[in-house]
């Protein structure tokens, strides 16, 4: 069906108006009404009103909600048996032979060595067993 709106000849198909009246038990005025104002032919100043106050509002990517975070706690590394045997045999070795060049950076972990000029880090690294 035809309508005249602002000037302008607007064709609806009647099976659009009369699924809207179904649907949202509609008159057919409101119905015609609905299908205009959706489809941006008549202005809804109620509509207007929520979309400039919608675009006043800035939204940065990434937005986080405004909840506490959570305290992080000190990593804790549990060192095997094995591991402290193994530093302290190759530290008693190097102590042995390098004397006062040896040093401990970070216990069960690094040893620096300084020989003549230059400096040496030894970095002892215990590998997980391999995933099944």
């Amino acid at each position: 069906m035809k309508y005249e709106i602002n000037g302008k000849t607007i064709v609806i198909a009647d099976k659009e108006i009369e699924k809207s009246m179904k649907l949202l038990d509609l008159t057919k005025e409101q119905a015609i009404e609905l299908y205009l104002e959706d489809n941006g032919y008549l202005e809804n100043e109620e509509q207007t009103a929520l979309d400039e106050k919608a675009s006043k509002v800035k939204v940065s990517i990434g937005a986080r909600s405004s909840a506490p975070t959570k305290e992080k706690r000190p990593r804790t590394t549990k060192v095997s048996e094995e591991k402290q045997t193994l530093f302290a045999e190759i530290l008693s070795n190097l102590q042995y032979d390098y004397n006062e060049n040896v040093t401990v950076l970070k216990e069960n972990k690094l040893i620096e060595v300084k020989m003549g000029g230059k400096t040496f880090k030894i970095d002892i690294v215990e590998s997980r067993p391999p995933k099944k």
